[in-house]
């Protein structure tokens, strides 16, 4: 039989006891035949040692320390150096591999040595309402990524060759302000090297709660957006996606009780892409027609983000 690569899957966490376990046992519970390390990250907040009694046969559950930057960037580069797997993946501490997540994923890396990089769908979990979110392509290119977020790549999907992370493109960019869409300009970084491979299969369950970190963290996605833009140039090619995030922006600082700045940033928005809905939920977000929150929840029962 052809030896199987081992995984190393790095699982930052804050704060999320129970969701943490049901994250890892469903890691564990994969039916790969290779070797599984899963290194937890705990950022800001105590380890929890028994985590590793989980472990089992060629199931290796490991428990360190953020030792890096603050957030969840420096978390997963914690994650990151200290795993020893062939290949690394990714999964957040509120989120569940679906059976057959990985195994498919390695497979997809073996049939092209040229490609570094995997994802796949996602069930999106909000408010008693799922959702399925699947790109309807087998590869997405940097260009895809300029015009479209793909809310779809989202990071517990991530599979990665680590030679291409200790070596390549590189880890997690730990400067973007409060680690906020650290995961969209590591995407951005990634097809820079090479084509990403999407699996067209929703092989994780993703939770959107109130409880996520970046809930009402406004101005934090602000800056961090406006910090992606000076990053990559390269948005100034692609007109509707610069417009996707000067929107954001926008709805940010509507959200933020900045009206001022939320008419500046719709205002760039619509010169780039008239037909932005971002710009016009921020100008109403900012004149008061409707809450920022009622948005995001409509969106998100919806399997949406802004």
């Amino acid at each position: 039989m052809t030896r199987q690569p081992s995984v190393s899957v790095v699982v930052p966490t804050r704060d999320r006891p129970e969701l943490l376990r049901a994250a890892v046992r469903a890691i564990l519970a994969q039916d790969y035949p290779g070797p599984v390390e899963v290194v937890v990250v705990f950022d800001q907040s105590t380890p929890d040692e028994s985590l590793t009694g989980l472990s089992g046969p060629d199931r290796l559950v490991r428990v360190v320390r953020n030792e890096r930057t603050p957030g969840l960037a420096g978390a997963r580069n914690s994650g990151t150096v200290a795993a020893e797997g062939e290949l690394v993946a990714f999964c957040d501490d509120d989120d569940e591999w679906l059976p057959g997540k990985l195994a498919a994923q390695v497979d997809a890396l073996a049939a092209d040595p040229a490609a570094e990089f995997v994802c796949c769908g996602i069930r999106v979990s909000y408010d008693g309402h799922t959702v399925d979110r699947v790109l309807d392509r087998d590869q997405v290119t940097l260009d895809d990524l300029l015009r479209d977020r793909m809310t779809e790549l989202h990071p517990s999907t991530f599979l990665i060759r680590g030679a291409a992370l200790r070596n390549g493109f590189g880890l997690v960019d730990e400067e973007i302000p409060g680690s906020y869409a650290e995961d969209y300009e590591f995407l951005l970084r990634a097809a820079r090297s090479a084509p990403l491979i999407n699996l067209r299969t929703p092989s994780v369950l993703v939770r959107w709660h109130k409880r996520s970190y970046f809930a009402q963290r406004w101005d934090t996605i602000s800056e961090a957006l406006q910090w992606l833009l000076q990053r990559y140039p390269e948005f100034a090619t692609q007109p509707a996606g610069e417009a996707r995030v000067t929107g954001q922006i926008a709805f940010a600082r509507a959200a933020s009780g900045d009206r001022r700045g939320a008419l500046r940033w719709a205002r760039r928005t619509l010169r780039r892409n008239p037909r932005e809905p971002r710009a016009y939920l921020a100008l109403a977000v900012a004149g008061r027609v409707v809450r920022a929150d009622a948005v995001l929840r409509t969106l998100h029962k919806r399997g949406r983000g802004i």
